[in-house]
């Protein structure tokens, strides 16, 4: 067969996605290639399909034990001879694994960086036939990535010894242009297709909140996402307990997952979440990583992350299958504190040099300004991101929590007057900068300890605003912020003037800022299905859950929620049609087909 009959037989897709068939044609033609894709773009398509093609065997090297099983379990399930050489196995399994890959019985092969060396991994690949060595997560290997693993280092090593050079396809989500050059570089891609399909994902709607009070705020959110699977990050392991708990308490299906847990906790609650038994996961940036779980109709962030690279991430777990989903950020001022906990405390890992540890904490905060001003902006939040990663892109998506709203503008310049000759009070009484807090609290003549025991009560600005709201302050000093007059120094936290601050208190500038008007009727995470249609797609679900529990394996690796909703819409009535759904393969359409379609003919009564 040819790769579009295959690409129909095995995956059940009857073309290509954007950029994949260029990827695919470099690969069979010998050449290295190097994609750029966002989450749920279909990288995996990009070198499993020549995978099947090539005469001999694809490695692809990949940090994530969860995805290693799952694309193994997905390959298996498409009719694929897949295995999978990581720390999860026991010496007899990995003995096996060998030998039935040194027999010629695999055609795609996981394998962890750290098993690349070892010697049983080592001896098998030097016996036989290697045409690609495919690197996923490609950005772990360029020490300016947010997620640099020196283990990927041995990478370089393990492709010098083989006895020929095979094909060398790399693949990442999300990297700067920096980080682009430096996976080259390492990696010793020679002459690569490169191909960036862009970093936007159209069917992600994105939106950050600053409640006052952020589990009231989650119970909300909740509410409207009912019988949707979602995940909850949370920054701490202490928070990930908190949460969890709060929401068992309310009746919520939901689960957790940090690395405080022992791995058998870890590992029956991450199939609570894939089984769909648990709806909701609270979890830490432990969770997610190589999960391939499509069916994630919300991502909400409890806490900010340190670096948008981090936030694009997590946020792209949701909607893989293409399905519409959300993404949300719930803001608050600590998050900042817990961020730079994180920075100043980061990496032991005794690889690094203390010179690479400076330089990658500068890094770090350089990250954590662009993600606080992401948290602040007014402007388009897609755009913000696609900015970031170098990307052009339209001023107003249309579906984001920025453009989702209308603004108006206020002028505030005597509040500006009042905020900027504040700072710069404080800093005369004081002889340095304070945060923004502090500011808050000086501004409402508030009676705290910390503001009498500095004495900033005598100062001349201490309650010039106290009919003003604290919150108000704070959204004022953020909007003077994004405006260039005050800037805030992110390692200690203190807000400071900027020259432009003197347009303003001397020169007479005015000062505007856009405030909410009013939300637009927006119809977030909507599929298109109508009430038929929609009914039809619950009870295709209930027949993919059972055939889930009948075949052992989680339901979205039966079919997509994207599957299921084009299959209510075109609602086959035999087999032929059932094969134009997206999604549904040669292999699949013969083993569940059937029991489908015996739904479908139902509801036709």
């Amino acid at each position: 067969m040819d790769k579009t009959a295959l690409l129909q037989h095995y995956f059940g897709y009857g073309q290509f996605r954007p950029g994949q068939e260029e990827l695919v044609d470099g690969i069979l033609a010998g050449r290295d290639v190097f994609g750029i894709m966002p989450t749920g773009g279909g990288k995996s398509i990009c070198y499993q399909l020549p995978g099947l093609m090539l005469p001999g065997v694809t490695l692809v090297i990949s940090p994530l034990i969860s995805l290693m099983h799952d694309q193994v379990m997905a390959l298996k399930a498409a009719g694929i001879p897949g295995a999978y050489v990581n720390s999860s196995l026991t010496l007899p399994q990995l003995r096996a694994v060998y030998r039935n890959l040194i027999q010629g019985k695999y055609k795609i092969v996981y394998v962890a960086p750290e098993r690349l060396e070892s010697e049983g991994f080592l001896d098998a690949v030097m016996r036989m036939n290697i045409s690609m060595v495919a690197v996923d997560e490609a950005h772990c290997i360029s020490q300016w990535g947010q997620d640099f693993r020196p283990s990927y280092l041995r990478i370089v090593e393990f492709i010098r010894l083989l006895p020929r050079r095979p094909v060398i396809a790399a693949f990442t989500a999300t990297a700067t242009a920096k980080v682009r050059d430096d996976v080259k570089r390492i990696l010793g891609l020679n002459a690569p297709v490169e191909v960036v399909t862009g970093f936007d994902r159209p069917n992600l709607y994105f939106e950050v909140l600053h409640p006052e009070g952020k589990e009231a705020e989650l119970l909300k959110l909740l509410e409207k996402r009912k019988r949707k699977s979602g995940i909850v990050y949370c920054a701490t392991r202490k928070s990930v307990e908190q949460i969890c708990q709060y929401l068992c308490d309310r009746g919520y299906a939901a689960t957790r997952y940090h690395a405080g847990l022992e791995e058998r906790e870890r590992t029956a609650n991450q199939d609570a979440f894939l089984y769909d038994e648990k709806t909701i996961m609270v979890a830490t940036n432990a969770f997610g990583m190589g999960i391939d779980k499509s069916n994630v109709n919300f991502v909400i962030h409890y806490n900010m992350p340190k670096s948008l690279e981090a936030y694009y991430q997590e946020a792209g777990r949701a909607g893989r299958d293409g399905s519409n989903a959300d993404c949300i950020l719930l803001y608050g001022p600590k998050d900042v504190q817990t961020c730079r906990f994180f920075i100043e405390n980061g990496s032991d890992n005794e690889d690094l040099t203390p010179q690479q540890r400076e330089q990658i904490k500068k890094q770090d905060y350089e990250r954590l300004e662009a993600m606080v001003t992401y948290c602040k902006t007014r402007a388009c939040l897609r755009g913000w991101i696609l900015e970031y990663f170098g990307q052009k892109h339209p001023e107003n998506c249309g579906a984001c929590g920025s453009c989702a709203k209308e603004y108006e503008k206020k002028d505030i310049t005597k509040e500006a007057q009042m905020i900027l000759s504040c700072v710069r009070r404080i800093r005369d009484h004081l002889g340095y900068y304070v945060g923004k807090p502090t500011v808050a609290r000086v501004l409402q003549g508030s009676r705290e300890k910390k503001v009498l025991e500095l004495k900033l009560n005598e100062i001349s600005t201490y309650g010039l605003m106290k009919t003003v709201g604290r919150t108000d302050i704070r959204l004022m000093i953020d909007r003077l912020e994004d405006g260039g007059y005050l800037t805030t120094e992110l390692e200690h936290q203190t807000l400071r003037l900027t020259e432009k601050a003197g347009n303003v208190l001397h020169l007479g500038e005015t000062v505007e800022i856009l405030v909410l008007k009013e939300e637009k009727l927006l119809p977030i995470g909507e599929d298109g299905m109508n009430e038929n249609e929609r009914e039809l797609f619950d009870l295709l679900r209930e027949c993919r859950s059972a055939l889930a529990r009948e075949h052992g394996v989680p339901p979205f690796m039966i079919f997509s929620n994207a599957t299921l909703t084009d299959m209510a819409k075109k609602h086959p009535k035999n087999m032929t049609e059932l094969k134009r759904v997206s999604g549904v393969g040669e292999m699949k359409a013969g083993w569940y087909g059937r029991d489908f379609l015996k739904v479908l003919k139902g509801a036709n009564k």
